[in-house]
Formats: C-alpha cells, structure tokens, sequence
C-alpha cells in the first residue's frame, strides 16, 4: 500500500460523501418553506440507500466481469470474491478505491431530486432511484470507467462528466416531463426558504468537489495537483461570469446567481479537469456558464417543463459542454495516459468527435431507459401528489413535519383564518336564516 495515495484517497472519499449533505442545504434553501423537510430527506436518505445498493449490486454491476461492454455482472453480489486487500494501479487498497466510487454512487441520483420538488411522492422517488442505479448508473459507470464500450472506443471523462452529471441532468428533465408542472407554475413566484443554506450548500459542495476531481487522480501526484488547480479557476471564472451577466442584465447582482454560476463551473470542468490547461478550464468555466444562463434564462420558459431548481440546466447542460469542450482542450501535455489531443492542441477532430458521441450516447441511453422506468413504476406507484397536498405541502403532507417553529406557526396562522373564516360564514347563515324566520 502506497500510504499517501491511500490517505488521499480516504480523505477525498471523504469530501465527496461531504457533498450530499451539502446538497441538502443548497436544495432545502432555494425551495420553498412548505417542502424543505421533504427536499433535504429525499436527498439525505440517499446516502443510506446508495450505500447498501452499492454493496448489494452496485460494485458487481459496474466493476465485475463485462456483459457486451454495457454493464458487468452479479457475481460479486455483496462482494462475494472481492479481494479488498489487493493493490491498484496506483498502490491504493481495492477496498479503497470501492468506498470512493460508492461516494459517487450516492450524490449521483441526489442531483435530480431538485428538479422534483414539490410534488412527487417519496415512494415514487424512492422506488425510482433504486431502478434508476440498477439500470442507468451503473451500466453507465461501467461504459466509462472499468473498460466497457465508451472507454474502449477513446471516449474520456476524468470525474463524471458523462457518468454524474449528464446522466442525472436528463433525468432532471425527463422526470419533470412526466410529473407535469407544480400548481400555479408561472404565476406565483416561490419564496425561497432560506438562501443563507444556499451559500451554505454551495460552499460544501465546492470544497467537496475537490474530493471528486482532485480524488479522480487515485494519487497524490502531479495530475491530482493540476486538477485541484483547473477545478478552481473554472469555478471562480463561471462564478464571476454569472455575476457579471446578472449586472447587465437585471442591473445587480444576485447571492442565488452566484451560487448557481459556482455550480455550473464546478460541473463543466469534472470531466475535463485531469486533461486540461488553466487556459482550458477558464474558457470551460466561461462558455459553460453562457450556454447554461442562456438555457435557464430563455429556452426553459419556452419549453414549459418544470425543472423546479433547474437541475438540468446546470447539471445536464453545463455537464454536456464540459464533456465536448474536452475533446478541444485535453493534452498529453497536461496528462499522458490519454492517447490523443483535443482539437486545439493539434489532435485533429478525432477526440472532439468522440466527446460528442459520448454525449448524444448518453443523453440517448438514458432518455430511454428513463421513460421505461417511468411508464411502468407509474403503473403501480402513483407519482404525483394531489393537488390539496400540493397546496398543503409535502413536509406534511408526505412525512408529519415542518421546517421550524416559525413555519408551524405559520401554518397555525393559516388554519386558524380558515377556521376563522368559516366561522364567519356559518354566523352569516344563522343571522339569514334568524331573519327569514322573523
């Protein structure tokens, strides 16, 4: 065992395990006060969920044996004839590198929970996400990362580009597509619960996200260096783009838009961040951002679907352009295990084309298998909530609970004009009737 590889790894396992509860924050901040129970649950029990998924089946799936280069097979069920003892590439123990791919196992399917919010049902989303690891994660994680069918064809992505973001955007967009719009969609402008945990959420998410990339090394070595530099400055630039277009456009700027720029930075850079330049990850970070702010700003509305925190716009678009842009800014220079440049360091359009295939394949596959996924579990699991619940809001309607005391009183607040109200109209109906009997 190589013990700083090792520690390294046990750390950015750790930091990347990190992210979902950031998630939480960030998500429970931007919704409104009716549904932050549900929103922070539904992406907190994943962690839980995951885990065991990811021993049962998860591992096996992606890492064992190869069944036409899409997926791997079961004979490592719960681990059975898994030497975790035995040593990577990189003098890391097996066991080890397990653990940092089941990190990525469960902050993979939290992403789509944004899109959601509000009105799908927690058995619905739960059931879903079980189906959806079995059938679309795992296969994808195969595909990329243990030599299946992307990875033999030359397609790369060094943290998830493909496997993490692209995946889950277009779940995002699908599942919103099926779920239809939340009551009054366009009309009322939600309040946002708390955006504090917004900067709170994006804050643990970056510094997790050096777990994510900067781990993808699977050393402690010049590329885990130069990926901890590319992730930040593609991050820093994406924020202040956000920022800037903000100020030209709505006159200020904005906490939430500079949160939702980081963010966007942070997954346009993943798949490219162990191939690139600094120049690379700035230009990543900068057209990711336009092409993202410009879907959310002016294509989404006219689209009509309801991707309630926008989890396609900036996972699934930001996510798509970072996986193309790597086909025109990866370098041997940067990193030598690849075998050919991007576009712009002479490498012709060979990679690019492989990005770009990668890309539609991905967007594809999981499009499809999304919608069998959806169209069956709808038959025996309602997916939608009813629109009084809606209304009402789902930390009651789906578990009994509220946010804080404030929220309660709130709603105490609420049902006692209701109550209140009604009182006044059966007053109102025993004073007419005292009259037309006078």
């Amino acid at each position: 065992m190589n013990a700083a590889n090792s520690t390294f790894l046990v750390l950015s396992s750790i930091l990347v395990l990190f992210m979902t509860p950031g998630l939480a924050f960030f998500y429970g901040g931007l919704v409104s006060e009716r549904n932050v129970v549900n929103t922070m649950l539904s992406v907190f029990m994943i962690c839980g969920l995951a885990i065991l998924l990811w021993l049962a089946f998860g591992y096996s799936l992606s890492f064992s044996g190869d069944l036409g280069g899409f997926v791997g097979n079961l004979k490592a069920t719960w681990l059975h004839g898994v030497d975790l003892t035995a040593l990577t590439a990189t003098k890391i123990p097996n066991g080890l590198y397990l653990i940092f791919q089941m990190m990525f196992a469960i902050i993979t399917p939290a992403l789509f929970v944004g899109a959601v919010v509000g009105r799908i049902r927690f058995k619905f989303l739960l059931t879903f996400i079980i189906f959806w690891s079995l059938l679309i994660y795992y296969p994808m994680v195969h595909m990329v990362w243990d030599n299946g069918l992307l990875a033999k064809l030359g397609v790369i992505d060094f943290a998830g580009g493909t496997v993490v973001h692209i995946n889950a955007g277009i779940t995002a967009l699908v599942l919103s597509a099926f779920l239809g719009a939340r009551h009054k969609y366009g009309k009322d402008m939600t309040q946002h619960y708390n955006i504090l945990w917004v900067l709170l959420g994006t804050a643990i998410l970056w510094i997790g996200w050096y777990g994510f990339n900067a781990g993808s090394a699977l050393a402690m070595n010049d590329i885990a260096i130069q990926t901890f530099l590319t992730t930040t400055v593609a991050t820093a630039t994406s924020m202040m783009t956000w920022m800037v277009v903000d100020m030209l456009t709505k006159g200020k700027p904005t906490l939430v838009g500079v949160c939702t720029g980081t963010l966007c930075g942070l997954v346009a850079i993943t798949p490219a961040c162990g191939y690139v330049t600094i120049s690379g990850a700035f230009w990543i970070g900068l057209i990711a951002t336009l092409t993202s702010y410009g879907f959310i700003t002016f294509i989404k509305p006219r689209l009509g679907i309801d991707d309630a925190l926008d989890a396609f716009g900036c996972h699934g678009v930001s996510g798509m352009v970072g996986s193309i842009m790597t086909g025109l800014f990866a370098s041997k220079a940067v990193n030598n295990s690849i075998s050919l440049n991007g576009l712009f360091y002479g490498g012709g359009f060979k990679l690019f084309g492989l990005q770009l295939l990668a890309t539609i394949f991905t967007i594809g596959f999981t499009t499809i298998v999304c919608i069998v996924i959806i169209v069956l579990l709808k038959r025996v699991i309602r997916m939608r909530v009813d629109e009084q619940e809606e209304e009402l809001g789902l930390d009651q309607g789906e578990h009994g609970e509220v946010a804080d005391y404030t929220v309660q009183m709130s709603h105490d607040l609420t049902n006692i004009q209701h109550h209140s109200d009604e009182f006044r109209g059966q007053l109102a109906q025993l004073l007419d009737k005292q009259q037309r009997f006078r």
